[in-house]
């Protein structure tokens, strides 16, 4: 347990690839049949064609070609952005053109709002960061404990006061009265970061 996570390690979501079903595993091979298909057919016509203008070319040199080309087209379909929505909906761009699409789905930005938000409304309502943000910091450490230490404040109170610290304990068990500041607010994170 000497690996460090930060906070932004909890912020993290990796993807299982969803398990393959019979009719994906066949896929393969009639896209490799496709693919010989269609090179064998480009080439046919790419060598009629130079024939037809009095050229001699090697028949390997053009299959080679015509299978670079196809590889090319497959990787860059690969890599291409996914087709606009329909219906007219336009994402809109970022402050110069071609600079940032501000219409995709950021993580670190959805993350970054996830705090800003109720942060900026609890900034003068003490009930509401007590109601909001102070659960998402009290889910941060029994999570922070788990993966460490395996344990809960729940499942065992007494271990937990005693890895959070009693400014820690007392900052998640008992709601503030007034709404903390940016640097108290420094000062717990820090403190989640060591446990």
């Amino acid at each position: 347990m000497s690996e460090r996570t930060g906070l932004d390690d909890l912020f993290s979501f990796e993807e299982e690839a969803p398990p393959r079903t019979g009719r994906e595993r066949g896929r393969r091979p009639r896209a490799a049949l496709r693919t010989v298909v269609v090179a064998a057919a480009v080439t046919a016509v790419v060598l009629a064609g130079l024939r037809a203008v009095g050229l001699q070319v090697s028949i390997w040199i053009v299959v080679a070609g015509v299978l670079a080309v196809l590889a090319v087209r497959r990787v860059t379909a690969a890599l291409s952005p996914p087709p606009p929505p329909r219906g007219g909906y336009r994402a809109p761009a970022g402050e110069e053109p071609g600079s940032y699409n501000w219409g995709a789905r950021d993580a670190l930005r959805a993350a970054i709002n996830g705090w800003e938000v109720p942060l900026d409304w609890s900034a003068t309502r003490p009930e509401r960061f007590s109601k909001v943000v102070l659960p998402r910091l009290a889910e941060l450490a029994d999570e922070r404990l788990r993966q460490r230490h395996g344990l809960t404040r729940e499942s065992d109170p007494a271990r937990a006061r005693a890895l959070l610290g009693d400014r820690l304990w007392t900052f998640l068990d008992t709601p503030p009265r007034r709404t903390p500041s940016p640097r108290d607010l420094a000062a717990i994170v820090a403190e989640l970061e060591k446990i």
